[in-house]
């Protein structure tokens, strides 16, 4: 059974049509979880659409901490010899 880890909320925003989603993400919080892989850096980002919360937002974003071994850890330094997600 796979154990729920508490989401990581870094943004949030608005579906405007079919193709098109309006996001706001605060840097501070995805910095944390930035990874490393060939001298590119990356963060893994879930969006969900749901329903419009008291703001008219119906777009939330958060990191994904998914990884083969477990749980990522913030401000990750090492450099990754795979990305989990390819």
């Amino acid at each position: 059974m796979e154990n729920k880890q508490e989401k990581i909320r870094c943004g949030s925003g608005k579906k405007k049509s079919e193709t098109w989603l309006q996001i706001s993400v605060n840097p501070e919080v995805i910095n944390q979880y930035v990874q490393e892989f060939n001298g590119s850096k990356y963060v893994k980002l879930n969006i969900n659409i749901g329903k419009a919360d008291k703001y008219g937002k119906d777009v939330s974003v958060s990191v994904d901490t998914w990884t083969p071994n477990g749980q990522l850890q913030p401000k990750t330094t090492e450099v990754a010899n795979d990305l989990p997600w390819d």
